[in-house]
């Protein structure tokens, strides 16, 4: 009863998290946060929207489709196959919000170990963003390419 009642605790405040997010001004530049995705994240990760098209990266499969990644339940991309942390975050219905991925970039375990409460939690994404600033602006620049309208 306990789990249910603080499972429901946090879906209530990711769906806040998630409207709040679209409300709120981001932290980050958008336009440094293309940037840096340029340099930081193509060689696994690309943005293609739900036509095909990609707006971002080239053609990069080590890591999932980042389209949508600010608007659906944490690792939820049809077809990549995440680790079991990652994957109870989205079966509880969690949103990514700009602290959780900023906090997920910069080291994805540690941040994998505390959202889960699971000490041997591990992420498969090696690479972090030093930054705290580049990974706001980052997470800007993906959330604007998931507001744009499809053409």
């Amino acid at each position: 009863m306990k789990t249910m009642i603080l499972v429901g605790a946090l879906l209530t405040a990711a769906s806040n998290s998630i409207a709040e997010s679209h409300e709120t001004p981001l932290q980050g530049d958008i336009a440094n946060g293309e940037t840096l995705f340029a340099r930081q994240c193509v060689a696994c990760h690309v943005v293609v929207n739900d036509a095909g098209e990609t707006l971002a990266g080239r053609s990069a499969r080590t890591g999932p489709n980042l389209f949508g990644s600010t608007l659906r339940p944490i690792g939820t991309v049809e077809g990549y196959r995440y680790g079991s942390a990652i994957l109870s975050l989205g079966e509880q219905g969690l949103h990514w919000d700009e602290e959780g991925f900023v906090g997920y970039i910069q080291d994805p375990t540690a941040w994998l170990r505390d959202a889960t409460g699971d000490a041997s939690a591990r992420g498969k994404m090696s690479y972090k963003v030093r930054e705290e600033s580049d990974a706001y602006d980052i997470y800007a620049y993906l959330h604007s390419l998931d507001l744009e309208p499809e053409s």
